[in-house]
Order: C-alpha cells, then structure tokens, then sequence
C-alpha cells in the first residue's frame, strides 16, 4: 500500500515537473527564489519546490488603446487625445523584472509624452502633423522602454477631439472655404464656357468672311472671264472684218446701223458725223430716184 502511494507520488511530481512552452511564449524560471533562466519554446523541466515559473511572457506584438488624454497646446487650447501604441517584449527577464507593472508604465509614459510634444505645437499644427507626432513619440517611448525590454514599433494619434466651441469654428471654417471653392470653380466653368463661346463665334465669323471673299473672288473671276470671251469675240469680229476687206459703203452702212440702234432708246440727243449726213441724203435722194416723182 505503502509502495503505491509513493509510485503515485513519483508519478505526480514527475507530471509537475514537465512543462511544454508554446509558440511565441518564454517562460522566466526562478530558482530558489532567485532568477534561474528563461525558457523558450519546447519541453522543460523543472524542480519540485526548488523552481517556479516566475512569469510567462508573450513575445508576440501587444497593441495597447489607451484612453484619451487632456492636452493643452501652445496656443493654450485644451484637448483630448488617445493614442494606440504597438509594443513587442524583447527580453523577458528585463519585462519581469524591470518596472512594476509595464503596461501601466507605458500608459503614464505615452501620457506625459504626448503633452510634452503637444504642447510645443499650436491647434492648427496639432490637427495637421499627426505623422510628425507619431515619430516623435515612437522615438522617445522606444528609448525610455529599452530598459524594460520592451520594442516600441509603433504609436498612432488614434483621435484628436477640441473643445465643442473650437469644432463648431472649424466647422464654419471648413463650410466658407467649401463654399469659396465651389465658387471658384462656378465662375472658371462660366470663364471657360464663355471663352468657347466666344471662340465659336470668332470660327464662325471668319468661316462667313472666307466664304463669302472665295464667292465674291468665283464671282469676279466669272465676270472676267465672261468680259475676255466678249473680247475676244469683238476682237475676233474685227478681225474677221479685217481680213474679208470691206468697203467704205458697208462700213458706212454699218454705222447708220448702229445709230439705228441707238435712237431707238431713250437718249434726247444724237449728234451724226457730217459723213453719215450725207450718206443719209445720198441714199434718200437714190431711193426717191427709183421710186419716182410723187403723183
């Protein structure tokens, strides 16, 4: 009987004495009281009453929302801030034993940095340099939290909330200076649009001229033309006249002809070469000559 409880006692603290650390874990081990080692992933044993598991430390990356704090800014306007820190253990015997309570650290830490920075800034900085605040702080919380082992990779400006009066401010702010560039933007459109107007206008101006300087230039050149044909068809006429040699009669008769023509229309006044006069009686004295004495 005897035998069995002590098998049995051998096979529980055997059982205790077994650990299996996880992925992404370490384990600080003291001994005696003492720090003894830190374990990383795999199995480990341990000393009954001897070793303890001081702490078991995660080595993944913790992010931590802290709650918003009340800044004042340069310009003395007080605001509430909340930042996120990503933070990562890099030792875990420095974590264990390095600050009471790390997280709480950082918290108070993250707080007395961002009034530190934020009060170096005025509100319109404040609003506009988020990402020059965030690198601020990264730099200084990882500095002051190597001795901690712990990596600051990380910290965003989660939310920056002003006062109500301050919001209400911005708001019409942000309002008029919509409202100026959508007039801005009117009147460009009404710019543009009268400019094309203005150039459609002008095409169409000088599409008219053009069309109506090429008519006017077929026109002329129509009437050119037509007065060359006519002189070149007097030209040949005389020509023609020319060359079939007529008489002084016929050229007489001719011009007798002509001024036929030229009494018939409304002209007052015709004045007859002294020639033509005397053809005219020549020829009415030969006509009265055949015809006979009047009866």
């Amino acid at each position: 009987m005897i035998f069995i409880v002590v098998l049995l006692l051998v096979v529980i603290l055997f059982a205790y004495s077994i650990r299996i650390v996880p992925q992404a874990k370490s384990y600080v081990i003291e001994r005696l009281g003492a720090y003894h080692e830190t374990w990383s992933t795999g199995v480990h044993f341990v000393l009954p009453f001897i070793d303890r598991i001081a702490n078991k430390v995660t080595l993944k990356e913790v992010v931590k929302d802290f709650a918003p704090q009340p800044v004042i800014t340069k310009d003395n306007v007080t605001m509430q801030i909340d930042t996120v820190v990503y933070f990562q253990i890099t030792d875990p015997k420095l974590y264990t034993y390095g600050v009471v309570g790390p997280i709480t650290a950082i918290e108070n830490l993250t707080a007395t940095t961002l009034r530190n920075i934020i009060g170096e800034l005025e509100l319109d900085e404040t609003l506009t340099s988020r990402d020059i605040i965030n690198t601020k702080m990264r730099s200084i919380l990882d500095e002051a939290t190597d001795p901690w082992g712990i990596k600051v990779n990380r910290v965003e400006v989660k939310n920056i909330i002003p006062p109500r009066d301050i919001q209400e401010a911005m708001e019409k702010q942000m309002r008029a200076e919509r409202e100026r560039r959508e007039s801005i933007l009117r009147a460009e459109g009404e710019k543009k649009s009268a400019i094309l107007t203005a150039e459609g206008e002008k095409e169409a101006m000088v599409l008219r001229a053009t069309a109506k300087k090429e008519a006017m230039i077929a026109e002329a050149e129509g009437q050119a033309k037509a007065m060359e044909r006519l002189y070149e068809a007097q030209s040949h006429g005389i020509e023609m006249i020319k060359n079939a040699d007529p008489s002084r009669e016929y050229m007489t008769l001719k011009s007798l002809e002509a001024y036929e023509k030229m009494a018939d229309g409304k002209a007052t006044k015709i004045v007859v070469p002294t020639e033509l006069q005397n053809v005219a009686t020549l020829l009415t004295s030969a006509k009265e000559f055949v015809s006979g004495p009047k009866k």
